[in-house]
């Protein structure tokens, strides 16, 4: 709604119709992408290497490791990370709206 609708729709008493401006939060710290990147990879590598260890027990290392990043990077480039991030943000907006 652009600031004359909000004008508008204030004035004549449509209480319903006006969107509080929400303010932006800031970006993550490199420090909180380090950690969020963690909490991703960590259980994915972990719960990769215990499904694949009976499978390829008799594979050579460089195998085990390219097959294993091959799954857990896209998975959390694509998918857990930018959850945790969403929710990070979720999180810090909550924060930020309860010190005013």
């Amino acid at each position: 709604m652009s600031d004359t609708a909000t004008d508008i729709a204030a004035a004549e008493g449509d209480r319903e119709n006006v969107v509080a401006p929400v303010a932006p939060v800031a970006p993550p710290s490199v420090h909180v992408r380090a950690v969020v990147t963690w909490l991703a990879i960590f259980p994915l590598v972990s719960i990769g290497m215990l499904l694949l260890g009976p499978v390829s027990e008799s594979w050579h290392p460089v195998l085990r490791a390219l097959v294993l990043t091959a799954v857990v990077v896209p998975l959390a480039v694509y998918i857990v990370v930018p959850r945790l991030l969403g929710a990070y943000t979720a999180f810090s907006r909550r924060r930020a709206s309860g010190r005013r």
